[in-house]
């Protein structure tokens, strides 16, 4: 079964204004807020405000303006946030799961920036 996008999903709901979130930054095309359960000191997710289910469908379906919005504003909040190494920040993981596999909890395109402390291996050995 394809993994379809609900528009009844928490984070469609959030941009309706049905549910609160903890925005960080809002632009045209995008929103940023802090994860409800961060695990890690920063934990901010970016999600567009179109209905995309995941990266590839992202960046293979939206639009020029959509994606630029989302690159531009995803590296402003890593230098706001203390923690682009460009920035003099000590580093950060960006993480988006896809589909079953990928662990994807939501069918909306998110975007997890985390950071503020060693953060370990990104997959543990099998």
């Amino acid at each position: 079964m394809p993994f379809s996008y609900d528009d009844q999903n928490i984070f469609a709901r959030m941009l309706r204004g049905e549910i609160p979130n903890d925005t960080v930054a809002e632009t045209e095309h995008s929103l940023a807020f802090n994860d409800i359960r961060p695990q890690a000191p920063v934990h901010v997710l970016v999600i567009p405000k179109g209905s995309y289910v995941c990266h590839d469908d992202f960046f293979g379906n939206a639009s020029d303006a959509e994606i630029l919005d989302f690159t531009r504003l995803t590296a402003r909040l890593c230098a706001d946030l203390g923690v682009s190494p460009g920035a003099g920040g000590s580093g950060y993981r960006a993480i988006s799961n896809a589909g079953q596999a990928g662990v994807q909890e939501v069918p909306h395109y998110h975007l997890h920036i985390l950071g503020g402390r060693p953060l370990g291996r990104m997959l543990a050995p099998e």
